[in-house]
């Protein structure tokens, strides 16, 4: 049987390494300030506050599994979707 610990650790890594890389891109565009930066810094609280919700939403209805594995891998696979978005976006400018 194959371990779904191991997937879902490397995810939890990846997501890690995605995140830190946001956080700096998105340092740098509040470090110049200006209408940019309060855009994006209005728009991180946004998107926070909809990725939680969204997540909730998913746990209550039974969208994350039942099994404590696969609630743990589609939690991180739900941020990491975000986060690369995030990284994508932030990239281009």
């Amino acid at each position: 049987m194959r371990n779904p610990w191991m997937s879902i650790a490397f995810n939890a890594w990846m997501l890690g390494i995605e995140a830190a890389t946001v956080i700096g891109l998105r340092t740098l565009k509040l470090v110049a300030g200006g209408a940019a930066a309060e855009t994006e810094a209005r728009r991180m609280v946004s998107e926070k506050n909809e990725a939680v919700l969204t997540l909730q939403g998913m746990a209550v209805t039974g969208g994350l599994g039942f099994t404590v594995p696969a609630v743990a891998a589609k939690t991180l696979t739900h941020y990491r979707r975000k986060v690369r978005a995030n990284s994508r976006r932030l990239a281009k400018r």
